[in-house]
């Protein structure tokens, strides 16, 4: 792991921070490589259900850094993309704790992210019409999916950031808390989902991010590749543990 990124384990939880506080956590390729090994050890660690990502020091991430990006180009890692997460996120669950702002290509990274919590004094944009790019790591794609269709346009045309409050009300953010308690809700929300079945957690999550946009006919022949989870052992431990009125001990399995 670079030093661009730290994690800490908290019980089946991965806390992943973005580490260049001094440069407001703008992407580079150490950060980007980081994030991408970061991603990978939630996914292969079965002792981890759910991720939580958030940015060290006053906010969560300025998006690309700007000079790296014109000595070296675009810092994307393999199949996962701009800061090793846009083109592929992690396979588990991946909150998003964002304090400050979430701008660029920061956002394009909370984006990635499955929930969205964010402090109320939050700014969140895409400015980079301003410096003569634009939008380039899923923003596009995925504002669209979360807000009004006018909405997603003025952003990208105005270059403007919203708050966190008017991101909530257009569905760009799933909660809004008070100043410096992203993390603590995005931790509280993880351990609750966490509680659940693994396999049951992977399988929602997939069916849920790769069916939009498919027809119903296309949904259910997606969802069959996931019904294996009706035969788990979880399943069948889920099922009994209901009966027995008692908490499940799940395997993963």
């Amino acid at each position: 792991m670079s030093d661009e990124i730290l994690t800490q384990r908290r019980g089946k939880v991965l806390l992943i921070t973005l580490n260049r506080p001094d440069a407001r956590n703008a992407v580079n390729m150490a950060l980007s490589v980081g994030l991408a090994g970061a991603l990978d050890e939630l996914d292969a660690d079965d002792t981890l259900s759910v991720g939580v990502l958030t940015g060290e020091g006053r906010g969560f991430s300025a998006g690309m850094d700007l000079k790296a990006f014109v000595e070296g180009g675009m810092p994307t890692v393999d199949d996962r993309g701009f800061a090793g997460i846009t083109q592929r996120s992690a396979d588990k669950p991946l909150i998003a704790a964002v304090e400050g702002f979430a701008l660029a290509g920061g956002l394009e990274i909370a984006l990635s992210c499955d929930i969205v919590v964010a402090a109320e004094n939050a700014k969140l944009g895409i400015p980079e019409a301003g410096v003569g790019l634009f939008a380039g790591a899923g923003a596009l794609l995925r504002l669209p999916r979360r807000v009004p269709y006018g909405i997603a346009m003025k952003m990208a045309l105005t270059a403007a950031p919203i708050t966190a409050v008017e991101a909530e009300r257009y569905g760009l953010v799933d909660e809004v808390v008070e100043k410096g308690a992203a993390v603590e809700r995005a931790m509280a929300l993880a351990e609750q989902i966490a509680a659940n079945a693994p396999l049951a957690l992977k399988a929602s999550k997939a069916v849920l991010r790769e069916t939009q946009g498919r027809t119903e006919e296309e949904f259910w022949a997606f969802q069959a590749q996931h019904m294996s989870v009706f035969a788990s052992s979880d399943a069948t431990e889920g099922a009994t543990a209901f009966a027995e009125k008692r908490s499940p001990n799940w395997t993963g399995e």
